[in-house]
């Protein structure tokens, strides 16, 4: 059964392929933004009027705020690889202290639950009981008092059910 999760050795390969892909269009959007802006720099200074200073003032603005963006996505985008590497590393130690992986029709060894087991015990020692009582009555010469009887079928219904009931919910748990 093959893992879903990468494998530690591929994340790195996936990295440099990503770097290496080539100039990114992020790349491309600065090299024309920086362009404009020597561009407007030059007409500005060849012109010395007002409206090309003004026009260099809005194209640096544009390409700082741009550079600003670009900053902070980029540190977004690190910490939350950061954080999925994490999740990732988490993810394989908890797979790996589970052992082997689960495959379907595999037993589950039961969990010990001590209240449990103590509550399953207390309903088998009713049962007993209720059934030693009516063991008893069919068994009395007078005969038998019926309402006891019914009493004691009542009660082992009931304490069966529960414990029932508490297999039931401990599975349901799993």
């Amino acid at each position: 059964m093959s893992s879903s999760l990468p494998t530690g050795s591929a994340a790195p390969s996936r990295r440099a392929r990503a770097s290496r892909a080539g100039l990114p269009i992020g790349s491309t959007a600065f090299t024309v933004m920086i362009i404009v802006l020597l561009v407007a720099i030059v007409f500005a200074a060849n012109a010395n009027d007002v409206i090309g200073w003004l026009v260099v003032a809005i194209a640096a603005g544009w390409l700082v705020f741009a550079v600003i963006v670009f900053l902070q996505l980029r540190a977004g985008v690190r910490s939350a690889a950061a954080t999925v590497d994490r999740t990732v590393s988490t993810v394989r130690a908890d797979v790996a202290a589970l052992g082997k992986p689960m495959v379907r029709g595999e037993t589950v060894e039961p969990v010990v639950d001590p209240m449990r087991d103590t509550k399953l015990d207390h309903s088998f020692k009713i049962v007993q009981v209720q059934a030693r009582v009516v063991k008893e009555q069919l068994a009395a010469e007078g005969g038998m008092d019926r309402e006891m009887v019914d009493r004691a079928l009542e009660t082992i219904h009931i304490t069966s059910a529960n414990a029932r009931d508490m297999l039931t919910d401990d599975r349901a748990a799993r």
